[in-house]
């Protein structure tokens, strides 16, 4: 009897901890779970009235065969790029820098005060625009910088906090003496043409892809191949121990946050003077949290934020077909980036446990 009840106690689930896995087998897992976030909100989508062949066309066929549409969807993946990148130099030193948009604000405003006010030779113009964003960025990230690393403050609070600020700065400034002078509108005057971004020649797509291309590869060199980067995994491995083994914590941490606050300040640059040519009230809505969840699904790796951006411009851009052609609300494509968020997050299960069935 005893070793029948043992028989019938080791039946039904176990749960086991895996063996660590490989960057092969976890890669495989995020893509997965990617396709499964999708195949569920494709279904919610279908069940709200739109074919499956019309939710096709949009996302694959469309965007393939339409060089307009492909552009489109490069153009927008930029900004995302910059963001995921601006999210991933701060997590990797366990700075959580939630004020990714407030820094876009005050890069995007120190590019526009360039613009307008016609600072330096006019062929030097677009570089000095993007310092300056850059700067403007890191600006806007120092005082939680220096609250967290100083008085221990949280910098998940101080970063947003300082969202609401530079978003009324913003308005005040919109409103106010940067209001377009020949239109009367709440956004600053357009920008000359030595302001915005060259095209590439191909399409509408600018400079602001190669900006993007480039970042991911220098932030793939820092964090894979540099000591900098080994410096940054002992920190975001412990703190302790990276403080133990004699690293200066408190350095460090001020030295990604003037990255990820300049990185920031790019994203602005990018998105006022390659999108919008001009500084409006809402042009940073979407990226500084996209930035976020970007950065968090592909695991703060720069070639995986390469990929996940293009994946959520092309979810932007058919969303806004939707939109159009189908009446579909925008907080249908929000629900979509939703679900693929829980499905990866769900994905880090699988990754450290294996389910065994026995019946």
């Amino acid at each position: 009897m005893s070793s029948a009840s043992n028989i019938n106690k080791r039946k039904g689930v176990k749960l086991e901890v895996r063996d660590p896995m490989s960057f092969a087998n976890k890669f495989i897992v995020l893509i997965l779970s990617i396709f499964t976030g999708l195949f569920i909100s494709f279904v919610i989508l279908i069940l709200s009235g739109v074919s499956g062949s019309a939710l096709w066309k949009e996302f694959v066929v469309y965007i393939v065969t339409s060089e307009k549409n492909l552009s489109s969807v490069l153009i927008q993946a930029s900004p995302f790029v910059v963001a995921g990148l601006a999210a991933a130099v701060a997590f990797r030193a366990r700075f959580w820098n939630i004020g990714i948009e407030g820094q876009m604000i005050f890069g995007a405003i120190a590019a526009t005060y360039i613009a307008i006010n016609d600072v330096g030779p006019e062929p030097t113009r677009l570089l000095l625009m993007f310092i300056a964003a850059g700067f403007g960025g890191v600006f806007w990230i120092l005082l939680p910088a220096f609250l967290k690393i100083k008085l221990d403050v949280n910098e998940i609070i101080s970063t947003l906090l300082m969202n609401y600020i530079a978003f009324n700065f913003l308005l005040h400034l919109l409103y106010g003496s940067w209001r377009d002078p020949s239109t009367g509108f709440p956004n600053s005057e357009q920008y000359d043409v030595s302001e915005i971004l060259p095209l590439l020649g191909w399409q509408s797509l600018n400079f602001s892809s190669v900006i993007a291309v480039l970042l991911v590869i220098i932030l793939f060199w820092l964090f894979m191949s540099s000591r900098f980067g080994f410096v940054l995994n002992v920190l975001h491995a412990s703190s302790d121990m990276a403080r133990y083994t004699g690293i200066r914590v408190s350095l460090v941490i001020l030295i990604v946050t003037i990255v990820s606050g300049f990185l920031s300040g790019i994203c602005g640059f990018l998105v006022s003077a390659g999108i919008e040519s001009r500084m409006t009230q809402s042009f940073f809505i979407g990226f500084g949290f996209s930035g976020i969840l970007i950065s968090f699904l592909a695991r703060d790796n720069p070639i995986g934020i390469l990929v996940v951006s293009l994946l959520f411009a092309t979810l932007v851009i058919g969303g806004q077909s939707l939109q159009v052609f189908y009446q579909i609300p925008f907080a249908m494509v929000q629900l979509m980036q939703a679900i693929i968020v829980m499905c990866v997050a769900s994905s880090e299960f699988f990754i450290r446990y294996r389910l065994i069935f026995s019946f």
